[in-house]
């Protein structure tokens, strides 16, 4: 194309220049011819001057034409060549493009080719994957033909065990007809002193399955004055068959008393918030607390050491108790709303309960399959452990409920409120039985704990004036003042031997009661 556009700028100016040529040849015969004409002009002829000078006139005009046009084809063959360079710029600039974009298609060729190879290859593990896929489906629905089995298996094993359950309770009634039965042979035979002293006695089980009663006095006199903790002590209690105390504070720290000598014992740290509850596993081998900090920690009694950490809740957790029936499960309420359910052999939480109100206090049934939890709504609630669902409610105050605990026997559960009341429920049917309360007597608190002495026959509860009053159950009247405190009594608890009575108040002071 290039040589194309060459040849015809060559031929336009071998063109432009013959034109010229012709032009002058033209020029020089008009000249040869005019010049018989010039000679004639040189002679004295008046008649012929005007005519030739008139010619000479017309032939220079006309020369003049001819300058004109060799300078129009002079320009246009100037501008002509600039058009001709122009085009031969924009003809490499084309070229420069066309080897470029082949280079370009050569590269997209390749890597057509490429990605022809990469998608052969997918095709083929898809293929593969849809073959896993239908051996998958295949197992699958043949693990689902067990599965549906095994849940019928199961469905008839729950429904033989049930048959068996039902058959016990049948054989405990049996058994209970049988001991009332005994229980009447025994007045009618003049024995009734030593059923009462079965009744009243407290059953205390020890590590090695002996069983041994005794019978709560009413303290009197302030045994020991500690100074336990800084800023308030919010919860203490006593270790199962022990004269051992510990108290939980908002310094952080939890602490072990002997009461016997009013010593410390020992000392556990570790603790990120203020102690909130506390409690102990039957064999007094781990100490759980409730923290402010939003988790719960179990310590080692024997090494002082924290063997569990367990988070999970959002809020500060203010309540936690122990399964009555084994050391492993462990309750705790939260201002997140939440009981939590942990494992603490394994360390986490198993199981999660959702509620409207916040929790300020909880406890495990006796036979550990029931949680009862006080919530400041005021209401009662009973929750089965296993499944999370609510069991029963009863509005228990008409203000928070700040306390509850069981008796001995898991028959009477006590709550304490805002209202300033104590009030006994019948755990069979979730019925007041009694309700302690008197005009000298504040809770001081939303976890303000009370307790039931070990025979079940005495209450005793904090005030706000520093008292702590003792109720006796069957007369529902106050029996005992204990003046000892100068702030606001938060909690007390009652050793399971009978004696002493502790109570802690918001300056941190623990009295020993006997």
């Amino acid at each position: 194309m290039a040589k194309s556009r060459k040849s015809q700028e060559e031929i336009a100016i071998e063109a432009i220049n013959h034109a010229l040529k012709a032009l002058r040849k033209r020029h020089l015969l008009e000249e040869a011819a005019h010049a018989p004409a010039i000679l004639a002009l040189s002679r004295p002829i008046i008649s012929q001057g005007s005519e030739w000078k008139e010619k000479a006139e017309n032939l220079e005009l006309e020369l003049q034409q001819c300058y004109k046009a060799q300078s129009r084809l002079s320009e246009q063959l100037v501008v002509e060549v600039a058009e001709c360079r122009v085009s031969k710029g924009l003809l490499q600039e084309k070229e420069t493009a066309i080897v470029d974009m082949q280079k370009e298609l050569t590269e997209l060729r390749d890597e057509c080719c490429q990605l022809k190879t990469d998608l052969e290859q997918k095709v083929k593990e898809v293929e593969l994957l849809l073959g896993e896929n239908s051996e998958l489906k295949a197992h699958l629905e043949q693990m689902t033909i067990k599965a549906n089995a095994a849940e019928a298996e199961n469905k008839m094993l729950i429904d033989r065990w049930m048959l068996e359950k039902m058959k016990d309770a049948e054989r405990l009634n049996e058994a209970n007809a049988l001991y009332e039965d005994m229980v009447q042979r025994l007045k009618a035979s003049g024995l009734e002193q030593l059923a009462r002293e079965q009744v009243d006695g407290i059953v205390r089980r020890s590590e090695e399955g002996a069983e041994f009663f005794s019978e709560s006095d009413i303290p009197s006199n302030c045994k020991y004055r500690l100074n336990a903790h800084e800023g308030g002590c919010a919860s203490l209690l006593f270790e199962y068959n022990s004269s051992k105390l510990i108290t939980g504070g908002q310094d952080r720290s939890v602490k072990v008393w002997d009461t016997n000598t009013g010593s410390l014992s020992s000392s556990l740290n570790g603790c990120l918030g203020s102690v909130l509850d506390l409690t102990i596993t039957h064999d007094n081998r781990s100490v759980i607390a409730a923290s402010s900090s939003n988790n719960l920690y179990v310590w080692d009694l024997s090494s002082g050491r924290v063997r569990h950490t367990l988070t999970g809740h959002t809020d500060k957790v203010c309540a936690v108790d122990v399964s009555k029936v084994s050391s492993r499960h462990v309750v705790s309420a939260a201002y997140d709303r939440t009981i939590k359910v942990w494992d603490l052999m394994k360390g986490y939480c198993i199981n999660t309960i959702m509620f409207p109100s916040n929790c300020n206090a909880l406890c495990f049934s006796v036979d550990g399959q029931t949680i009862f939890s006080g919530h400041v709504d005021g209401n009662l609630r009973l929750w089965d452990i296993q499944s999370g669902k609510l069991l029963s409610e009863v509005a228990a105050h008409s203000l928070a409920v700040t306390s509850i605990s069981l008796s001995r026997n898991g028959d009477i559960a006590l709550t304490s409120g805002r209202d300033n009341l104590h009030n006994l429920f019948d755990v069979r049917s979730l019925e007041v039985c009694g309700t302690l309360r008197a005009t000298v007597n504040r809770v001081a608190s939303n976890w303000s704990r009370s307790c039931i002495s070990p025979d079940n026959s005495h209450v005793a509860a904090g005030s706000t004036d520093g008292s702590v009053h003792i109720w006796s159950i069957s007369k529902g009247e106050i029996v005992s003042t204990l003046k000892e405190h100068t702030s606001s009594v938060l909690c007390c608890s009652w050793n399971g031997m009978g004696m002493p009575l502790a109570s802690a108040d918001r300056n941190g002071i623990v009295s020993i009661w006997s």
